[in-house]
Formats: structure tokens, C-alpha cells, sequence
């Protein structure tokens, strides 16, 4: 059996290897998957810094190259590229979009607002205290209080961007929903959830339809997971 043209470097844990594994299973790309945290051994050996995640692309055109490319953003404009259906972009007229390039801009918002609000701020606070024992939830909710207030106010802004119904462009799926999802799901996971709005809530009960967003559940925070 031939081995898949593709690896990717990063623990299901990972919102944004999730956001990465999510195109590539709707695109049926087949690939194989190692397992592990940021600034571990492997994470360093494949990108300059630690981070995840990291698509080593083993062949081009035929010919072996082990090629390693870093960034979510850069990973999914290649997948776009080498496997343009079916589309993950978006068309004017989609949802609240007048220029194809909104998408985009939602997903940088995802990654350099979101990312810190949700996880840094709110839900590996939340979990650590509670893995650690931490005495009673309003002890926890005090702890993090300045962060959920920060967490509520960037979740009205993203909501404001979102189309009114469907997903967050209507009726087209994209990028800006696979980036979106797995910082939502994770919180979801903790009793911080109760900040998302039913907007929220209705499209999150779509995305979770999605094959996609089954096959790639297993190990996320959402099944009570936690990184390797």
C-alpha cells in the first residue's frame, strides 16, 4: 500500500493542527499523523520555532523532496492549491462578504485574537486549575475573570462578522469555519461555554454534522483529552 503523500506534525490537541487535519479530511487528502506537543523535540525538529502545526509534504510531481511547511495559513492555501475541490473559499455575496478576501481576514482574526482570548486567556487556565485540584469553581471564575471579560467582548465583535444564520459565511463552508471551530469547541468543553450565543451555538450544532469535524474530534479537549 502506498503510503500517503502527506504527514502532519502536531498533537489533535492543537486548535490550529486541528484547523489543518479539518481541510484535509473534508478534501479526503489522505495523511498520516505525529502526535505531539509544542516546543517538544519533534515540534523543534520540524519548525524553526515549536510551533504546530507542520505538513511535510513527502513528494512533488513524483519526485521525493520531504518538504516542511509551517504556518496554518501558508498549509492551507497549499492544500487550496494541489486539491481546489471541494472549495473551502467563499464569493462575494457570501454571507456578509463583498470581497473574497474577508475569509481570510477571518481567519488571521481567529489566530491572532482568538487564539489568545479562548486559550490562553480562558480555557487552559480553566483546565489547568481544574486538573490541578483547584478548590471550587468560583474560585476558578475569580482567577480568570479579567480574561472572560475580554473572551465575551472579542466573541460579540466575531459574532458581528458571522452571516446571520448557516456558516459563518451562510450558505458556504470555509476556511473561517475550520479555523473558528476547534478554539469553540475547546470552549464548549468547560463551563466558560455558557459565553457563546445561541448564533454560536445553532452553527456549532451544523459544523458538528460535518464528517470532517467527527473524524477529527478523537483527542480534543471537546472528548475530555488532554495533549500527549
Amino acid at each position: 500500500m502506498t503510503p500517503p503523500l502527506y504527514t502532519i506534525i502536531g498533537t489533535p490537541f492543537s486548535t490550529f493542527t486541528r484547523s489543518i487535519t479539518l481541510g484535509l479530511t473534508y478534501k479526503k487528502i489522505p495523511f498520516t499523523q505525529v502526535r505531539c506537543v509544542p516546543h517538544s523535540d519533534t515540534a523543534y525538529d520540524n519548525h524553526p520555532f515549536g510551533f504546530l502545526p507542520t505538513l511535510i509534504i513527502h513528494q512533488i510531481d513524483g519526485k521525493t523532496v520531504n518538504l516542511k511547511l509551517r504556518e496554518s495559513a501558508a498549509i492551507a492555501r497549499y492544500i487550496d492549491r494541489v486539491a481546489p475541490e471541494p472549495s473551502l473559499h467563499i464569493s462575494p455575496g457570501d454571507g456578509k462578504a463583498i470581497i473574497e478576501e474577508q475569509m481570510w481576514e477571518f481567519v488571521s482574526l481567529a489566530g491572532a485574537h482568538g487564539f489568545p482570548a479562548v486559550e490562553k486567556g480562558v480555557v487552559k487556565p480553566r483546565v489547568a486549575a481544574t486538573d490541578a485540584g483547584q478548590p471550587t469553581d468560583s474560585a476558578i471564575r475569580e482567577q480568570i475573570k479579567p480574561a472572560v471579560e475580554h473572551l465575551r467582548r472579542l466573541l460579540g465583535k466575531i459574532e458581528e462578522l458571522m452571516a446571520d444564520e448557516g456558516y459563518v459565511f451562510g450558505s458556504k463552508l470555509s476556511w473561517a469555519d475550520f479555523f473558528l471551530f476547534p478554539l469553540l469547541a475547546d470552549l464548549k468543553a468547560i463551563p466558560e461555554g455558557e459565553l457563546l450565543s445561541p448564533r454560536m451555538l445553532n452553527w456549532m450544532e451544523e459544523m458538528n454534522k460535518l464528517e470532517a469535524v467527527k473524524a477529527t474530534t478523537p483527542g480534543t479537549l471537546s472528548v475530555g483529552a488532554r495533549p500527549p
